[in-house]
Protein backbone atom coordinates (compact mmCIF):
# COMPACT_ATOMS: atom_id res chain seq x y z
CA UNK A 1 0.00 0.00 0.00
CA UNK A 2 1.46 3.55 -0.65
CA UNK A 3 2.22 5.95 2.06
CA UNK A 4 0.23 8.69 -0.40
CA UNK A 5 -2.41 5.98 -1.49
CA UNK A 6 -6.12 7.30 -0.68
CA UNK A 7 -7.65 4.43 -1.04
CA UNK A 8 -10.96 3.58 0.60
CA UNK A 9 -9.98 -0.13 1.20
CA UNK A 10 -6.76 0.88 3.26
CA UNK A 11 -6.54 -1.91 5.08
CA UNK A 12 -5.28 0.23 8.10
CA UNK A 13 -8.12 1.93 8.27
CA UNK A 14 -9.33 0.37 10.93
CA UNK A 15 -6.78 -0.59 13.63
CA UNK A 16 -6.21 -1.35 17.20
CA UNK A 17 -3.80 1.28 17.50
CA UNK A 18 -3.55 4.95 15.59
CA UNK A 19 -0.19 7.27 16.71
CA UNK A 20 -0.56 10.45 15.41
CA UNK A 21 3.18 11.92 14.64
CA UNK A 22 6.03 10.71 12.88
CA UNK A 23 8.83 12.42 14.89
CA UNK A 24 10.95 11.08 17.83
CA UNK A 25 7.57 10.05 19.41
CA UNK A 26 5.87 8.21 16.74
CA UNK A 27 8.30 6.25 15.66
CA UNK A 28 10.06 5.50 19.16
CA UNK A 29 6.55 4.09 19.87
CA UNK A 30 6.20 2.41 16.46
CA UNK A 31 9.44 0.68 16.72
CA UNK A 32 8.47 -0.74 19.98
CA UNK A 33 5.42 -2.31 18.43
CA UNK A 34 6.34 -3.84 15.80
CA UNK A 35 9.06 -5.23 17.67
CA UNK A 36 6.96 -6.80 19.94
CA UNK A 37 4.40 -8.36 16.75
CA UNK A 38 2.28 -5.95 16.88
CA UNK A 39 1.04 -4.97 13.10
CA UNK A 40 -2.31 -3.49 13.89
CA UNK A 41 -1.65 0.28 14.38
CA UNK A 42 -0.92 3.40 11.79
CA UNK A 43 0.79 6.08 12.47
CA UNK A 44 -0.42 9.51 10.55
CA UNK A 45 1.87 11.66 9.99
CA UNK A 46 0.55 15.49 8.25
CA UNK A 47 4.04 16.11 6.37
CA UNK A 48 5.35 14.07 3.57
CA UNK A 49 8.00 12.34 5.66
CA UNK A 50 9.08 11.06 9.25
CA UNK A 51 11.18 13.19 11.01
CA UNK A 52 9.65 15.70 13.11
CA UNK A 53 10.99 18.63 13.85
CA UNK A 54 14.01 17.50 12.35
CA UNK A 55 12.57 17.26 8.93
CA UNK A 56 11.05 20.76 9.13
CA UNK A 57 14.23 22.78 10.76
CA UNK A 58 16.20 23.07 7.46
CA UNK A 59 17.66 26.66 8.59
CA UNK A 60 21.59 27.27 8.26
CA UNK A 61 23.54 25.40 10.97
CA UNK A 62 20.76 23.58 12.15
CA UNK A 63 22.13 21.12 14.94
CA UNK A 64 21.34 19.30 17.97
CA UNK A 65 22.18 20.61 21.43
CA UNK A 66 22.35 17.95 23.55
CA UNK A 67 25.06 15.44 22.82
CA UNK A 68 24.78 13.49 19.42
CA UNK A 69 25.92 9.62 21.64
CA UNK A 70 22.81 10.67 23.89
CA UNK A 71 19.95 12.26 21.45
CA UNK A 72 19.18 8.48 19.65
CA UNK A 73 17.39 5.97 20.73
CA UNK A 74 18.49 3.56 23.61
CA UNK A 75 17.32 0.24 21.58
CA UNK A 76 18.58 1.85 18.60
CA UNK A 77 22.45 3.57 19.14
CA UNK A 78 23.92 4.97 16.06
CA UNK A 79 27.79 4.55 16.34
CA UNK A 80 28.48 6.62 12.87
CA UNK A 81 27.38 10.15 14.35
CA UNK A 82 29.87 12.67 13.21
CA UNK A 83 30.42 14.84 16.01
CA UNK A 84 29.80 15.49 19.50
CA UNK A 85 26.63 17.54 18.43
CA UNK A 86 24.59 16.46 15.04
CA UNK A 87 24.20 18.27 12.29
CA UNK A 88 20.27 18.38 12.16
CA UNK A 89 20.31 16.74 8.78
CA UNK A 90 22.30 13.58 10.13
CA UNK A 91 19.49 13.35 13.09
CA UNK A 92 17.01 13.62 9.90
CA UNK A 93 18.52 10.29 8.40
CA UNK A 94 19.13 8.38 11.61
CA UNK A 95 14.61 8.98 11.64
CA UNK A 96 14.65 8.22 8.33
CA UNK A 97 16.48 5.00 8.21
CA UNK A 98 15.23 3.53 11.57
CA UNK A 99 11.66 3.88 9.90
CA UNK A 100 12.72 1.69 7.01
CA UNK A 101 14.99 -0.62 8.71
CA UNK A 102 12.50 -1.37 11.58
CA UNK A 103 9.75 -1.78 9.45
CA UNK A 104 7.34 0.86 9.87
CA UNK A 105 6.60 2.17 6.37
CA UNK A 106 3.88 -0.17 5.91
CA UNK A 107 2.19 1.33 8.70
CA UNK A 108 2.88 5.00 7.57
CA UNK A 109 0.28 7.33 6.03
CA UNK A 110 1.53 10.61 4.96
CA UNK A 111 -0.79 13.88 4.48
CA UNK A 112 -2.71 12.89 7.03
CA UNK A 113 -2.99 15.62 8.95
CA UNK A 114 -5.44 14.82 12.23
CA UNK A 115 -7.86 17.33 11.61
CA UNK A 116 -10.83 15.88 14.35
CA UNK A 117 -10.25 13.10 16.34
CA UNK A 118 -13.31 12.30 18.52
CA UNK A 119 -14.19 9.11 21.41
CA UNK A 120 -17.15 7.41 20.21
CA UNK A 121 -18.94 6.57 23.66
CA UNK A 122 -21.28 3.60 21.95
CA UNK A 123 -18.19 2.22 19.93
CA UNK A 124 -15.52 2.75 22.58
CA UNK A 125 -13.24 3.32 19.58
CA UNK A 126 -11.67 6.53 18.67
CA UNK A 127 -12.19 8.03 15.07
CA UNK A 128 -9.49 10.48 13.40
CA UNK A 129 -10.34 12.27 10.46
CA UNK A 130 -7.69 13.24 8.32
CA UNK A 131 -7.53 14.23 4.33
CA UNK A 132 -6.79 10.98 3.90
CA UNK A 133 -10.48 9.75 4.93
CA UNK A 134 -11.23 8.63 8.62
CA UNK A 135 -9.09 6.20 10.51
CA UNK A 136 -10.37 4.28 13.46
CA UNK A 137 -9.21 2.58 16.57
CA UNK A 138 -9.45 1.42 20.06
CA UNK A 139 -6.15 3.42 21.09
CA UNK A 140 -5.68 6.79 20.32
CA UNK A 141 -1.71 7.98 21.23
CA UNK A 142 -0.77 11.32 20.46
CA UNK A 143 2.63 12.35 19.38
CA UNK A 144 2.54 15.67 17.92
CA UNK A 145 5.42 17.04 20.10
CA UNK A 146 5.27 20.83 21.27
CA UNK A 147 7.84 22.00 19.19
CA UNK A 148 6.01 21.68 16.03
CA UNK A 149 3.67 24.70 14.90
CA UNK A 150 5.40 28.28 14.32
CA UNK A 151 4.98 31.03 16.53
CA UNK A 152 5.07 34.35 15.08
CA UNK A 153 4.57 37.52 17.35
CA UNK A 154 1.85 40.02 16.87
CA UNK A 155 3.74 42.98 15.51
CA UNK A 156 1.85 46.35 13.69
CA UNK A 157 2.39 46.86 10.37
CA UNK A 158 4.38 43.41 9.20
CA UNK A 159 1.67 43.01 6.65
CA UNK A 160 3.12 46.66 5.25
CA UNK A 161 6.59 44.36 4.84
CA UNK A 162 7.24 44.58 1.24
CA UNK A 163 10.46 42.03 1.74
CA UNK A 164 10.61 38.30 2.51
CA UNK A 165 9.84 37.62 5.72
CA UNK A 166 9.89 33.12 7.36
CA UNK A 167 9.94 31.16 10.01
CA UNK A 168 13.11 29.88 10.95
CA UNK A 169 11.42 26.13 11.10
CA UNK A 170 10.27 26.99 7.55
CA UNK A 171 12.99 28.00 6.03
CA UNK A 172 11.95 29.80 2.29
CA UNK A 173 15.72 28.26 0.58
CA UNK A 174 14.28 30.15 -2.50
CA UNK A 175 15.16 33.26 -1.26
CA UNK A 176 18.71 34.35 -1.97
CA UNK A 177 20.37 36.16 0.68
CA UNK A 178 24.09 37.16 -0.16
CA UNK A 179 24.07 40.78 0.33
CA UNK A 180 21.08 41.39 1.71
CA UNK A 181 20.42 43.31 5.01
CA UNK A 182 18.55 40.75 6.80
CA UNK A 183 16.62 40.79 10.16
CA UNK A 184 16.48 38.43 12.59
CA UNK A 185 14.06 38.54 15.59
CA UNK A 186 14.82 36.10 18.53
CA UNK A 187 17.93 35.14 20.47
CA UNK A 188 16.80 31.28 21.45
CA UNK A 189 18.37 28.16 20.64
CA UNK A 190 17.48 28.67 16.68
CA UNK A 191 18.83 32.15 16.51
CA UNK A 192 21.76 31.67 18.19
CA UNK A 193 23.11 28.77 15.32
CA UNK A 194 21.62 31.00 12.69
CA UNK A 195 22.77 34.29 13.25
CA UNK A 196 26.83 32.70 12.67
CA UNK A 197 25.80 31.44 9.26
CA UNK A 198 23.71 35.04 8.20
CA UNK A 199 26.93 37.09 9.18
CA UNK A 200 29.30 35.22 6.70
CA UNK A 201 26.28 36.06 3.95
CA UNK A 202 24.45 39.08 4.50
CA UNK A 203 25.54 43.20 3.68
CA UNK A 204 24.05 44.18 7.31
CA UNK A 205 22.32 41.66 9.96
CA UNK A 206 20.36 43.26 12.53
CA UNK A 207 19.75 40.55 15.33
CA UNK A 208 16.73 41.84 17.86
CA UNK A 209 16.96 40.87 21.08
CA UNK A 210 13.98 41.23 23.54
CA UNK A 211 16.33 39.25 26.48
CA UNK A 212 19.71 37.93 26.10
CA UNK A 213 20.49 34.40 26.82
CA UNK A 214 22.82 32.33 29.02
CA UNK A 215 24.97 30.73 26.68
CA UNK A 216 27.68 28.13 27.72
CA UNK A 217 30.66 26.73 25.14
CA UNK A 218 29.54 24.14 22.83
CA UNK A 219 33.08 22.53 22.69
CA UNK A 220 31.59 20.66 19.50
CA UNK A 221 34.05 18.67 17.79
CA UNK A 222 34.19 15.84 15.41
CA UNK A 223 34.74 12.15 16.06
CA UNK A 224 37.99 10.60 15.40
CA UNK A 225 38.03 7.93 13.33
CA UNK A 226 39.83 5.90 15.87
CA UNK A 227 36.90 6.55 17.90
CA UNK A 228 34.11 5.82 14.80
CA UNK A 229 35.73 2.64 14.67
CA UNK A 230 35.60 1.66 18.43
CA UNK A 231 31.48 2.36 18.46
CA UNK A 232 31.30 0.47 15.27
CA UNK A 233 33.65 -2.48 16.70
CA UNK A 234 32.47 -1.90 20.82
CA UNK A 235 28.55 -1.55 21.13
CA UNK A 236 29.10 -1.30 25.07
CA UNK A 237 31.49 1.64 24.20
CA UNK A 238 28.61 3.67 22.93
CA UNK A 239 26.32 3.00 25.83
CA UNK A 240 29.60 3.78 28.25
CA UNK A 241 29.55 7.40 26.60
CA UNK A 242 26.09 7.72 26.74
CA UNK A 243 25.72 6.75 30.43
CA UNK A 244 28.29 9.43 30.83
CA UNK A 245 27.03 11.85 29.39
CA UNK A 246 23.34 11.31 30.91
CA UNK A 247 24.50 11.53 34.58
CA UNK A 248 26.78 14.62 33.88
CA UNK A 249 23.67 16.45 31.91
CA UNK A 250 21.42 15.13 35.28
CA UNK A 251 23.71 16.72 37.29
CA UNK A 252 23.35 20.28 36.39
CA UNK A 253 19.60 19.71 37.68
CA UNK A 254 20.94 20.91 40.70
CA UNK A 255 21.22 23.96 39.82
CA UNK A 256 17.69 24.35 38.24
CA UNK A 257 16.79 23.99 41.80
CA UNK A 258 18.57 27.17 43.01
CA UNK A 259 20.57 25.23 44.82
CA UNK A 260 23.80 27.65 46.39
CA UNK A 261 27.02 26.25 44.77
CA UNK A 262 25.43 24.49 41.80
CA UNK A 263 23.55 27.61 40.71
CA UNK A 264 26.75 29.82 41.14
CA UNK A 265 29.18 27.65 39.14
CA UNK A 266 26.30 27.42 36.35
CA UNK A 267 25.67 31.26 36.24
CA UNK A 268 29.84 31.77 36.62
CA UNK A 269 30.30 29.41 33.49
CA UNK A 270 27.84 31.07 31.11
CA UNK A 271 28.93 34.95 32.02
CA UNK A 272 32.92 33.75 31.90
CA UNK A 273 32.51 32.36 28.47
CA UNK A 274 30.72 36.49 27.29
CA UNK A 275 33.56 38.29 28.88
CA UNK A 276 35.91 35.61 27.35
CA UNK A 277 34.15 36.36 23.57
CA UNK A 278 33.23 39.64 23.81
CA UNK A 279 35.74 42.13 25.00
CA UNK A 280 33.29 45.44 24.61
CA UNK A 281 32.15 46.16 27.93
CA UNK A 282 29.04 47.83 26.04
CA UNK A 283 28.07 45.31 24.30
CA UNK A 284 28.86 42.57 27.11
CA UNK A 285 26.59 44.53 28.91
CA UNK A 286 23.65 44.52 26.41
CA UNK A 287 24.25 40.34 26.31
CA UNK A 288 24.35 40.54 29.95
CA UNK A 289 21.13 38.41 31.14
CA UNK A 290 18.83 40.68 33.79
CA UNK A 291 17.15 37.41 35.08
CA UNK A 292 18.93 34.41 37.00
CA UNK A 293 21.07 31.29 34.79
CA UNK A 294 18.39 28.58 33.67
CA UNK A 295 15.34 30.51 34.13
CA UNK A 296 15.28 30.27 30.44
CA UNK A 297 17.18 27.79 28.48
CA UNK A 298 20.72 27.56 28.38
CA UNK A 299 21.99 27.99 25.43
CA UNK A 300 25.10 26.61 24.09
CA UNK A 301 27.54 27.72 21.14
CA UNK A 302 30.91 28.97 20.29
CA UNK A 303 30.46 31.30 17.46
CA UNK A 304 27.03 33.04 18.36
CA UNK A 305 29.56 36.16 20.52
CA UNK A 306 31.77 36.22 17.82
CA UNK A 307 29.37 36.75 15.25
CA UNK A 308 27.99 39.63 16.56
CA UNK A 309 31.36 41.05 16.75
CA UNK A 310 31.40 41.47 13.34
CA UNK A 311 31.17 45.20 11.39
CA UNK A 312 28.15 44.09 9.18
CA UNK A 313 26.15 42.69 12.59
CA UNK A 314 24.37 44.53 15.09
CA UNK A 315 22.75 43.64 18.40
CA UNK A 316 19.23 45.46 19.00
CA UNK A 317 18.99 45.05 22.53
CA UNK A 318 14.98 45.87 22.27
CA UNK A 319 12.36 43.93 20.94
CA UNK A 320 10.53 44.05 17.47
CA UNK A 321 8.18 47.16 17.68
CA UNK A 322 6.34 47.57 14.56
CA UNK A 323 6.80 48.00 10.56
CA UNK A 324 6.03 50.94 8.63
CA UNK A 325 6.71 49.63 5.30
CA UNK A 326 11.01 48.44 4.65
CA UNK A 327 11.34 50.10 7.67
CA UNK A 328 11.50 48.11 11.21
CA UNK A 329 11.41 50.37 13.98
CA UNK A 330 12.64 48.63 17.65
CA UNK A 331 10.87 49.52 21.38
CA UNK A 332 13.83 51.93 21.76
CA UNK A 333 13.01 54.17 18.55
CA UNK A 334 16.19 52.84 16.33
CA UNK A 335 14.97 52.53 12.45
CA UNK A 336 16.69 49.69 10.52
CA UNK A 337 15.79 49.28 6.46
CA UNK A 338 15.86 45.71 5.72
CA UNK A 339 15.15 43.29 2.69
CA UNK A 340 14.77 40.01 4.47
CA UNK A 341 13.09 38.99 8.08
CA UNK A 342 13.70 35.85 9.65
CA UNK A 343 11.69 35.00 12.63
CA UNK A 344 13.65 32.79 15.05
CA UNK A 345 10.10 33.19 17.77
CA UNK A 346 9.64 29.80 18.95
CA UNK A 347 6.86 27.80 18.85
CA UNK A 348 3.01 27.33 20.15
CA UNK A 349 3.63 25.50 24.13
CA UNK A 350 1.14 26.03 26.17
CA UNK A 351 -1.79 25.61 24.17
CA UNK A 352 -1.29 23.33 21.78
CA UNK A 353 -3.20 23.59 18.42
CA UNK A 354 -3.35 19.63 18.29
CA UNK A 355 -5.39 19.82 21.64
CA UNK A 356 -8.03 21.93 20.21
CA UNK A 357 -8.79 18.52 17.35
CA UNK A 358 -9.20 15.98 20.21
CA UNK A 359 -12.65 14.85 21.55
CA UNK A 360 -12.79 12.77 24.42
CA UNK A 361 -16.16 11.94 26.57
CA UNK A 362 -19.27 14.04 25.85
CA UNK A 363 -17.34 15.89 23.08
CA UNK A 364 -15.18 17.90 25.07
CA UNK A 365 -12.17 19.24 23.10
CA UNK A 366 -8.62 18.62 25.46
CA UNK A 367 -8.04 22.18 24.94
CA UNK A 368 -10.98 23.08 27.40
CA UNK A 369 -9.97 20.21 29.84
CA UNK A 370 -6.61 22.33 29.70
CA UNK A 371 -7.92 25.71 29.84
CA UNK A 372 -6.77 25.78 33.39
CA UNK A 373 -3.12 24.40 31.88
CA UNK A 374 -1.67 21.16 30.25
CA UNK A 375 -1.43 18.24 33.00
CA UNK A 376 -1.79 14.33 32.71
CA UNK A 377 -1.27 11.69 34.94
CA UNK A 378 2.22 10.55 34.69
CA UNK A 379 2.59 12.86 31.68
CA UNK A 380 0.47 10.73 29.34
CA UNK A 381 -3.07 10.35 29.99
CA UNK A 382 -6.04 12.26 30.32
CA UNK A 383 -8.98 11.70 32.75
CA UNK A 384 -11.88 12.41 30.65
CA UNK A 385 -10.13 10.83 27.33
CA UNK A 386 -10.00 6.60 27.12
CA UNK A 387 -8.03 4.69 25.63
CA UNK A 388 -5.64 8.25 24.93
CA UNK A 389 -2.01 8.66 25.52
CA UNK A 390 0.31 10.90 24.79
CA UNK A 391 4.00 11.12 24.34
CA UNK A 392 6.53 14.31 24.78
CA UNK A 393 3.33 16.25 26.01
CA UNK A 394 2.55 17.95 29.64
CA UNK A 395 5.77 17.61 32.56
CA UNK A 396 8.02 16.35 29.90
CA UNK A 397 10.35 18.82 28.56
CA UNK A 398 13.53 18.98 30.18
CA UNK A 399 16.46 22.08 30.00
CA UNK A 400 19.54 19.99 31.24
CA UNK A 401 19.10 16.51 29.82
CA UNK A 402 17.58 14.49 26.82
CA UNK A 403 13.69 14.44 25.66
CA UNK A 404 14.58 10.98 24.13
CA UNK A 405 15.01 9.66 27.55
CA UNK A 406 11.42 10.92 28.61
CA UNK A 407 9.96 9.55 25.46
CA UNK A 408 10.89 6.15 26.18
CA UNK A 409 10.05 5.95 29.38
CA UNK A 410 6.48 6.93 28.02
CA UNK A 411 6.62 4.63 25.27
CA UNK A 412 7.03 1.53 28.21
CA UNK A 413 4.36 3.24 29.94
CA UNK A 414 2.43 2.61 27.32
CA UNK A 415 3.48 -0.65 26.16
CA UNK A 416 2.74 -1.65 29.45
CA UNK A 417 -0.79 -0.56 29.67
CA UNK A 418 -1.70 -1.85 25.96
CA UNK A 419 -0.02 -5.60 27.59
CA UNK A 420 -2.52 -5.18 30.97
CA UNK A 421 -5.42 -4.54 28.37
CA UNK A 422 -4.57 -7.35 26.92
CA UNK A 423 -4.42 -9.74 29.62
CA UNK A 424 -7.54 -8.26 30.80
CA UNK A 425 -10.17 -8.43 27.76
CA UNK A 426 -9.35 -5.28 26.00
CA UNK A 427 -10.96 -3.07 29.20
CA UNK A 428 -11.27 0.37 28.65
CA UNK A 429 -8.79 2.45 30.50
CA UNK A 430 -8.87 6.34 31.70
CA UNK A 431 -7.37 7.58 34.36
CA UNK A 432 -8.96 8.63 37.25
CA UNK A 433 -9.02 12.65 37.93
CA UNK A 434 -7.93 12.23 41.24
CA UNK A 435 -4.81 10.39 40.12
CA UNK A 436 -4.42 13.29 37.50
CA UNK A 437 -4.81 16.46 40.07
CA UNK A 438 -2.59 14.74 42.63
CA UNK A 439 0.10 14.40 39.73
CA UNK A 440 -0.46 17.57 38.37
CA UNK A 441 -0.33 19.01 42.31
CA UNK A 442 2.97 16.74 42.99
CA UNK A 443 4.81 18.67 39.74
CA UNK A 444 3.37 22.06 40.58
CA UNK A 445 4.79 21.85 44.04
CA UNK A 446 8.47 20.89 43.17
CA UNK A 447 7.94 23.16 39.95
CA UNK A 448 7.59 26.25 42.91
CA UNK A 449 11.58 25.35 44.16
CA UNK A 450 12.84 25.64 40.58
CA UNK A 451 14.35 28.65 38.51
CA UNK A 452 11.89 28.45 35.88
CA UNK A 453 9.16 29.98 38.03
CA UNK A 454 11.74 31.99 40.83
CA UNK A 455 14.48 33.17 37.96
CA UNK A 456 12.73 36.51 37.42
CA UNK A 457 11.93 35.85 33.68
CA UNK A 458 8.93 35.10 31.21
CA UNK A 459 9.66 31.48 29.08
CA UNK A 460 7.64 29.39 26.93
CA UNK A 461 8.32 26.76 30.02
CA UNK A 462 5.38 28.66 32.16
CA UNK A 463 1.61 28.87 30.90
CA UNK A 464 1.18 32.72 30.64
CA UNK A 465 -2.20 32.19 31.42
CA UNK A 466 -2.08 30.61 34.67
CA UNK A 467 2.20 31.53 35.84
CA UNK A 468 2.43 27.36 36.03
CA UNK A 469 5.52 25.43 34.51
CA UNK A 470 3.03 22.69 32.90
CA UNK A 471 5.54 21.53 29.93
CA UNK A 472 8.31 20.83 32.02
CA UNK A 473 9.49 17.93 34.06
CA UNK A 474 10.79 19.92 37.17
CA UNK A 475 12.89 16.89 38.39
CA UNK A 476 15.98 15.30 37.73
CA UNK A 477 15.24 12.80 34.39
CA UNK A 478 16.36 9.62 35.94
CA UNK A 479 13.06 10.28 38.46
CA UNK A 480 11.06 10.51 35.75
CA UNK A 481 11.37 7.19 34.40
CA UNK A 482 11.55 5.90 38.06
CA UNK A 483 8.01 6.91 38.91
CA UNK A 484 6.00 7.55 35.42
CA UNK A 485 7.48 3.96 33.35
CA UNK A 486 5.35 1.92 34.94
CA UNK A 487 1.47 1.42 34.00
CA UNK A 488 -0.78 1.07 37.85
CA UNK A 489 -3.85 -0.15 36.73
CA UNK A 490 -5.68 1.69 40.07
CA UNK A 491 -4.71 5.17 38.82
CA UNK A 492 -6.97 3.82 35.88
CA UNK A 493 -10.16 2.99 37.60
CA UNK A 494 -9.36 -0.11 35.84
CA UNK A 495 -12.98 -2.01 37.06
CA UNK A 496 -15.57 0.91 37.01
CA UNK A 497 -14.01 1.21 33.29
CA UNK A 498 -14.45 -2.30 32.68
CA UNK A 499 -18.13 -2.36 33.79
CA UNK A 500 -18.75 0.13 30.88
CA UNK A 501 -16.60 -2.00 27.91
Amino acid sequence: MPEHSQSADDPLRDVEIIVVGAGFSGLGLGIQLKRRGHESFVILERADDVGGSWRDNTYPGVACDVPSPLYSFSFRTNPSWSRMYSPGPEIFDYLKDAAAEEGLRPHLRFGADMLDARWDENAKRWTVRTPRGEFRSEILVSATGHLTDVKYPEIPGLDTFPGDLFHSARWNHDIPLEGKRIGVVGTGASAVQIVPQLAGLAERLVVFQRSAPYIRPRNDRAFSVAEKRLFQRDERSVEELRELLFWTNDYFFASRRMLPGFIDEMRAHTLNHLATQVPDPDLRAKLTPDYEVGCKRVLASDDYYPALLKPNVELEAAAFDRVEGQTVVSSAGNSFDLDVLVFATGFETYDLPSAHRIHGRGGLALSDHWAGGMQAYNSTAVTGFPNMFLVNGPGTSLGHNSIIYMIEAQVDHILAALEWRALNGGAVLEVSAEAEEQYAHRLDTLAAGTVNLRGGCSSWYVDPRNGRATLTWPDVAHRFRDQCAAFDATAYGVAAAADRS
